[in-house]
């Protein structure tokens, strides 16, 4: 299977990528999911650098993608993760927050 390479923008900047046949779609589906997640973080206006509204946007697709997957011991209802979500929300920030300062400290290693 061959790959093609297709030009896309997130959040501003271009970037060519390499997509298997067929894969369009899929792709283009997983950029505007990465694109509208990191705009969202840049227009509330808290977060300027690219790379921490990557890592925050990353995050947060990765916990919706855990959330999305059927838990083996009970359901949860569309609602109810709904409900809960401005807490995960916080605690990725945080999150975000100790790497910064471990990048930080780290840098200043070196």
């Amino acid at each position: 299977m061959s790959n093609k390479q297709i030009d896309v923008q997130i959040m501003g900047q271009s970037y060519i990528l390499g997509c298997p046949e067929g894969g369009e779609e899929r792709l283009m589906g997983a950029v505007r999911k990465v694109d509208e997640a990191m705009c969202k973080i840049r227009d509330a206006g808290k977060i300027k650098a690219r790379d921490r509204i990557a890592v925050l946007a990353a995050l947060n697709l990765a916990f919706e993608q855990v959330e999305a997957a059927p838990a083996s011991d009970s359901a949860t209802p569309a609602t109810a993760a709904d409900e809960v979500q401005p807490d995960h929300q916080s605690r990725l920030t945080q999150l975000l927050h100790r790497l910064d300062q471990v990048i930080e400290k780290d840098g200043q290693l070196l």
